[in-house]
C-alpha cells in the first residue's frame, strides 16, 4: 500500500457521503521531531507504507460560511501492523 492509497480511500468515503467538494486538504503528513516530516499522505505520493513510519490521518471537511471539521489521528506502523497512538471519544458534542 502507498501513502496515496490512504488519501484516495478517504476521498472515496467523503465523496460517497456528499462532501467531496469540501475536502480540500491532504489526508495527513509524516510525523517526527519537527512535526511535519517525511512525505505527505496525499494523492500522487507513491511512497510505500512500511514499518517504522509515523504519520497523521486528518481528513477535513470545510463548508464555506458554515463550519469545518478535522479530527487528527496519529498512526504508527509497527511489526504487528497499524497502531493508533491515542484515543479520544468520537461522539458528537454540542456546545452552547
Amino acid at each position: 500500500m502507498l501513502l496515496e492509497d490512504l488519501d484516495i480511500a478517504a476521498r472515496e468515503v467523503i465523496t460517497k457521503h456528499g462532501y467531496g467538494e469540501y475536502f480540500t486538504h491532504r489526508v495527513g503528513h509524516g510525523l517526527g521531531i519537527d512535526v511535519h516530516e517525511g512525505d505527505p499522505v496525499n494523492t500522487g505520493v507513491k511512497t510505500p507504507i512500511k514499518q517504522g513510519m509515523v504519520f497523521t490521518i486528518e481528513p477535513g471537511i470545510y463548508i464555506p460560511r458554515k463550519f469545518g471539521v478535522r479530527i487528527e489521528d496519529l498512526v504508527a506502523i509497527g511489526e504487528a501492523g497499524t497502531e493508533i497512538l491515542h484515543t479520544y471519544p468520537r461522539e458528537l458534542k454540542i456546545i452552547e
